[in-house]
């Protein structure tokens, strides 16, 4: 099955990054000069998504706003004769075709996954978290997982190595067959193990493949820690149940913007590759004393 649908969960409050969310989605915050939310949404689109679902909430209205048409905007540019601006601002309107739900309770993102339901139907879809970027232009991390599964069917969650002292941060796989080089079957999935009882060093980030099947799992899901529905213990429920899910070690090198030197060093990092900007950000870096 094509994967032309894809859900991005935006609904967080964003209190590890608190003064700057205070009045600003996270998923707004720039690195450089794009928001954050822009550079998932065009991964979205590289890997061949048609049509991208956010899931908001009352707080979130500058996420719809961004995507949309500003013609006060398109005008002002246009008289000016700033076409390079103007192809800026056109850009994240032309990417895909733009849904929204709403979250109305903070309930986890298994929850925020299920409120899309209604759009997705019965379509294999992909879920990208807005914490995580993977850097990897020639081919997109939600690519390489779509192809994984047009090959092996199921789901798919994409995984990176860590330091066996930082696996109690994440959710961690436990592995089964190899079905080909850095894909596995996963047999099972432990969210923030204790470090003694982690099952491996592949840790889950934000990027997945997810059958239509995962909904019933999550409507079976009961709140966890919390009170949150866990999209990892429907996926451990749809194991057991016998669907494949798969572990893809994917290609690329992962920012996690989730906290404030995590989104400046993504920050850094991204303006580096832009031919305009890595001039200057290198210039000042040389004049820093860092002894």
């Amino acid at each position: 099955m094509v994967v032309r649908k894809a859900v991005i969960p935006a609904a967080g409050l964003g209190t590890r990054v608190l003064p700057a969310t205070k009045a600003v989605p996270k998923e707004l915050l720039p690195l450089a000069d794009t928001p954050t939310i822009q550079y998932i949404v065009g991964e979205a689109a590289a890997s061949g998504i048609e049509q991208i679902t956010f899931v908001t909430s009352r707080t979130k209205r500058a996420i719809e706003d961004h995507f949309d048409e500003a013609p006060e905007l398109r005008a002002a540019l246009e008289i000016k004769g700033d076409p390079k601006r103007l192809a800026a601002i056109m850009r994240p309107v032309t990417l895909a075709a733009y849904c929204y739900v709403r979250q109305q309770r903070p309930l986890g993102l298994g929850h925020a996954v299920l409120c899309a339901r209604p759009i997705i139907g019965e379509e294999t879809f992909g879920v990208l978290l807005g914490d995580d970027l993977v850097d990897n232009d020639a081919d997109p991390c939600l690519k390489q997982l779509i192809r994984v599964h047009e090959r092996h069917g199921g789901c798919v969650l994409a995984v990176m190595r860590v330091p066996h002292a930082e696996v109690s941060r994440y959710g961690v796989v436990s592995l089964g067959e190899r079905v080909e080089p850095g894909v596995h079957q996963i047999t099972d999935l432990v969210e923030k193990p204790k470090l003694e009882e982690a099952p491996s060093d592949l840790i889950v980030i934000g990027r997945y493949v997810l059958t239509p099947s995962v909904f019933a799992a999550l409507e079976r899901t009961q709140a966890g820690a919390g009170g949150e529905i866990q999209l990892t213990d429907a996926l451990c429920a749809l194991i057991q149940s016998g669907e494949r899910v798969f572990a893809c070690e994917f290609k690329g090198k992962r920012y996690d913007t989730g906290d404030p030197v995590g989104l400046l060093t993504t920050s850094i990092a991204y303006a580096l590759k832009r031919p305009d900007l890595a001039p200057g950000v290198i210039a000042y870096l040389k004049t820093l004393d860092l002894g």
